[in-house]
């Protein structure tokens, strides 16, 4: 059938996977992205000259990226330098409360003993062996399957597991299932903020996201200079096989003619023709119709209720002393119902937030010297109101006084000066990500049936195609990737090349 033209909208993770796979493929591929640099929400912040990671901070399922490249002949190693965690985050409820989770489960099942009492550290190992369960029955019939059904997920199981599908609990919430292995309620609570990770409420997410723990189990890697050369490599590898990357440009139309899409429209009114077109945006953009009329029938408009999390984030050059930082670090609200109460039923911010930082100058040793100041990222969970309610600059103090007391009664004193300050709002994430309300997961994960509705890479005008967080199989990094994939097979498979 030819060589088709791709254009991609999206330098994002996702977009970036399929030009890359598919420029390696000697096809035609032009890259459309509205920032000026790639990654999309692997983003990152300048102040005074150092880079700081904006957006995810965790590099897990690795295999992924392994196949990625092995598939192009390349070797991860050689092109990302990743060096394994041994410690995956240190959690903190009060000065004397404060828990390790290890890489290795043996470790943590000590840890957890001398924390919680030798049961508890029996229903952790339970915990971790359910988790493993529920991971092997979904990996090839959810996470690698192309657009998953409750009726494909049976047969692809086959007869062998339909006794394990039943056993991971879909119908269950992650909250109700935590409570069957962790008496402690703050063990429940830590395990319970992996919902978080798809934008949810543990209180409403399904009990599968368990899986979550086996795959921090089977690794954890540190990226040398950031989360944001993730991003810098796919982009020079994709440029390498001949992809062009157009940045600073906004794509305003796809246009459709009967037999499908034609070409992408820019603000500047150049016409860029295509045969198929990839969106790495969040499928609420199209089906809002920010890229036209015609293309905004390809998804089924997406409820302002089934919209993900989104956060208030401070970027930080600042001293700290007090409280051992790791890398990934948690601190914990004394009331975990409160908190998601209020950002999903209340649309507000919550008055007692949980709060993650990541130490980007940090290991995961506590004997490390760190010259100050460092570079933090510090997030709380938002609702994702932003494109009808800007946080009002006395709640952004409120939650800025919470935030940093939280942390300052567990022991951390962060020394935060304007200057060397950058802080995103939930109406700012949603200029960078529009029609989303600074959502940044896509839908939310609430219910059986939500990890269904996400649309999948192929749409139903012909030669459009979709990838991303807001797709199957879902958020995160290694998870847009793999949507990235799919995205670049189906359309290889549909001009069978």
């Amino acid at each position: 059938m030819g060589n088709p033209r791709i254009t991609i909208i999206g330098a994002g993770i996702a977009g970036l996977v399929s030009a890359l796979e598919l420029a390696a493929r000697g096809l035609h591929v032009t890259v459309i992205e509205r920032a000026a640099t790639p990654g999309g929400k692997l983003r990152e912040v300048n102040l005074d000259g150092r880079g700081i990671d904006a957006g995810p901070t965790v590099f897990t399922m690795r295999w992924v990226f392994d196949e990625l490249f092995n598939d192009l002949g390349m070797d991860l190693d050689a092109q990302l330098r990743l060096q394994t965690v041994e410690v995956l985050a240190r959690h903190a409820w009060s000065p004397t409360e404060r828990l390790d989770l290890f890489a290795d489960i043996e470790r943590s099942v000590d840890a957890i003993g001398d924390f919680s009492g030798a049961a508890e550290a029996q229903r952790f190992r339970e915990f971790t062996q359910r988790a493993q369960r529920i991971y092997q029955t979904l990996e090839d019939s959810f996470i690698r399957s192309p657009r998953p059904t409750p009726l494909t997920l049976v047969r692809r199981s086959g007869l062998r597991k339909l006794g394990d599908l039943w056993q991971i609990k879909p119908f269950a919430t992650l909250w109700a299932a935590l409570g069957e292995h962790f008496h402690d309620p703050r063990l429940r609570q830590l395990f319970g903020r992996y919902a978080t990770y798809c934008g949810s409420s543990p209180f409403q997410a399904p009990a599968t996201l368990m899986l979550v723990a086996h795959v921090e189990q089977e690794g954890v890697w540190l990226v040398e200079g950031g989360m944001h050369q993730l991003a810098v490599t796919l982009a020079r590898l994709a440029a390498q096989y001949g992809a062009q990357f157009r940045y600073g440009t906004h794509a305003r139309e796809i246009t459709v003619n009967r037999r499908g899409v034609e070409a992408v429209e820019l603000d500047s009114g150049e016409r860029i023709d295509a045969d198929a077109v990839i969106v790495n945006a969040d499928a609420a953009a199209v089906a809002a119709g920010l890229f036209g009329a015609q293309a905004r029938r390809a998804v089924r408009p997406i409820p302002r209720e089934a919209r993900s999390l989104s956060a208030v984030t401070w970027n930080l050059l600042a001293p700290t002393q007090g409280f051992p930082l790791l890398r990934h670090n948690v601190f914990f609200s004394h009331d975990y119902p409160a908190e998601f109460k209020a950002i999903f039923a209340q649309q507000r911010l919550p008055e007692h937030p949980t709060v993650y930082v990541c130490a980007q100058d940090r290991a995961d040793r506590d004997d490390q010297t760190v010259t100050p100041p460092e570079r933090l990222l510090c997030l709380v969970n938002a609702p994702a109101n932003g494109d009808h309610s800007e946080v009002s600059p006395a709640e952004l103090a409120a939650c800025e006084q919470h935030t940093f007391g939280l942390m300052e009664r567990c022991g951390l004193q962060v020394e935060c000066s304007p200057e060397y300050s950058k802080i995103t709002t939930p109406a700012q994430f949603e200029q960078f990500f529009p029609a989303t309300g600074g959502g940044l997961y896509g839908q939310s994960s609430h219910g059986w049936k939500a990890s269904f509705s996400r649309p999948g890479a192929k749409t139903r005008i012909p030669g459009l195609y979709l990838a991303g967080g807001s797709v199957h199989p879902g958020p995160g990094v290694p998870m847009a990737a793999l949507s990235g994939r799919l995205a670049s097979s189906q359309l290889l498979s549909d001009w069978i090349i």
